[in-house]
């Protein structure tokens, strides 16, 4: 992202552990828990996301479970604007729209509650990491079919080499992915 600045890019880095073999061999993990415990750092975040928000005229934030809810609920309240989460199937009480996916082992359902979002509403979708994509299509689809229009897809982290900027190019519409950093 080109309006976020090298020293961002490097305070967000700095404070973000990798964990090599979890949860399984192979897989160096993201762990961005010593980031959330850095007040300064957190809230360099969190300003980064609202600003990404007011830029591309979002009026609701969806966040994606689970740690996208830890990114999205500070954003939303620093924006001024609603939090909608997206859960896993079985997790939202009342009436869901789903949408299932496919992943690399299987697939996966997620839902959000549809009288939440309106014809109105311009969708910032955000995340920890952009990995393969699949979530976030997912998030996509479950927006558009709530009635909502897409603001764009927002990350603190890209995983290039997993493509999955490239799986979203239909399913974002034209609509903006920001990544704070990529790797």
């Amino acid at each position: 992202m080109t309006s976020t600045t090298e020293s961002l890019r490097e305070l967000l880095l700095s404070r973000i552990r990798d964990v090599p073999d979890y949860p399984k061999p192979g897989v160096v993990f993201k762990d961005i828990t010593p980031l959330l415990a850095d007040p300064v750092a957190f809230t360099a975040l969190t300003d980064s996301l609202a600003e990404l928000c007011v830029q591309h005229g979002a009026t609701k934030i969806v966040g994606l479970e689970a740690r996208g809810f830890i990114l999205a609920a500070p954003v939303a309240v620093k924006a001024g604007l609603g939090f909608v989460p997206v859960r896993k199937a079985g997790k939202l009480p009342g009436a869901t729209l789903g949408q299932a996916y496919e992943l690399e082992y299987g697939t996966a359902e997620i839902e959000i509650h549809a009288e939440d979002l309106s014809a109105d509403d311009r969708i910032m979708v955000i995340d920890d990491v952009l990995a393969t994509g699949g979530t976030a299509e997912a998030s996509l689809e479950l927006i558009r079919r709530a009635g909502a229009q897409v603001a764009g897809v927002s990350v603190l982290m890209e995983l290039g080499f997993l493509a999955g900027r490239a799986r979203l190019d239909g399913a974002l519409r034209g609509a903006p992915l920001e990544a704070l950093i990529t790797l």
